[in-house]
């Protein structure tokens, strides 16, 4: 919006109080340019106005500067502000247990950290092999929960679905190749939050895919929302339940893609983050 618009149009600041003049407008005779202003009592109604006019705009910025942002979010009925998700500085845990991050606070803040390291680790290499699956699932599920899905992953987990990423039957990638199976959560929403319970849903971009030369699953990126149930259990939260969805996703970049000997390189040199809310 110009200044002419949001003042009333070209010429608005001399129609106040109806004088019909700028200010700056000398008159015909050559008398005091502000002479006539001066004389009539109008100047008084019309300096009044500006006045009330600058000051009721001084306070209409100042109310909307005060108030928070939100985002719109239509899967959401309560959408988040800006400082529901912004970075705090708070170490997110006190440490890990068999590579699963522990010490999550026991408040909402402490779910959303959860709830993203948990993608992190369920999203990683570990699960494809049985041992390191068992340990994370373990750590991460309620106890009733793990134990009842163990079986069924191992069965999903099976040797021909592992063949079909180009993994041997015990999840090794062939000899000059990378597997490469990484979470990168984006951010973070709350969809409820008792002291016992909460639901947080983790808006995340993924690698998943082989780099080698005879690779014939090149590494690809992929965008979900995983959305975890909690409880609190014993001295920290726990998943009782989770379900994936596709998106949102953005439009694809014109970046050109890298070689297998780029991408198993930049898996190997840059490591993965301990994420905070």
């Amino acid at each position: 919006m110009s200044n002419d618009d949001q003042y009333g149009g070209a010429g608005g600041y001399g129609e106040v109080g109806g004088t019909g003049q700028t200010r700056t407008r000398l008159p015909d005779a050559p008398a005091d340019p502000y002479g006539p202003t001066r004389r009539t009592p109008r100047t008084s109604r019309s300096l009044i106005t500006v006045v009330g006019v600058v000051v009721l705009l001084i306070a209409a910025i100042a109310f909307a500067n005060s108030a928070p942002d939100t985002r719109s979010d239509p899967a959401s009925d309560k959408p988040p502000t800006d400082s529901s998700t912004a970075a705090t500085g708070t170490n997110p845990v006190t440490g890990t247990s068999a590579g699963v991050p522990k010490g999550f606070a026991h408040d909402e803040q402490g779910a959303q950290s959860a709830a993203a390291n948990f993608a992190v680790a369920l999203g990683s290499d570990g699960m494809f092999k049985k041992n390191t699956r068992h340990t994370l699932v373990d750590g991460i599920y309620a106890p009733d929960v793990a134990s009842r899905m163990k079986g069924p992953q191992d069965e999903a987990y099976s040797a021909d679905f592992l063949g079909k990423l180009g993994l041997d039957a015990n999840g090794n990638a062939p000899q000059g190749s990378t597997f490469v199976t990484r979470t990168v959560p984006i951010g973070t929403r709350v969809e409820s939050y008792t002291p016992t319970t909460a639901k947080i849903a983790v808006w995340y971009t993924g690698l998943i895919g082989m780099s080698g030369p005879k690779s014939t699953d090149p590494v690809r990126t992929l965008w979900k929302t995983w959305t975890f149930e909690l409880s609190w259990i014993g001295e920290g939260w726990r998943v009782t339940d989770d379900t994936q969805q596709d998106g949102p996703a953005p439009v694809p970049g014109d970046v050109p893609v890298s070689t297998s000997d780029d991408m198993s390189k930049a898996i190997k040199e840059f490591g993965g983050f301990t994420y905070a809310r």
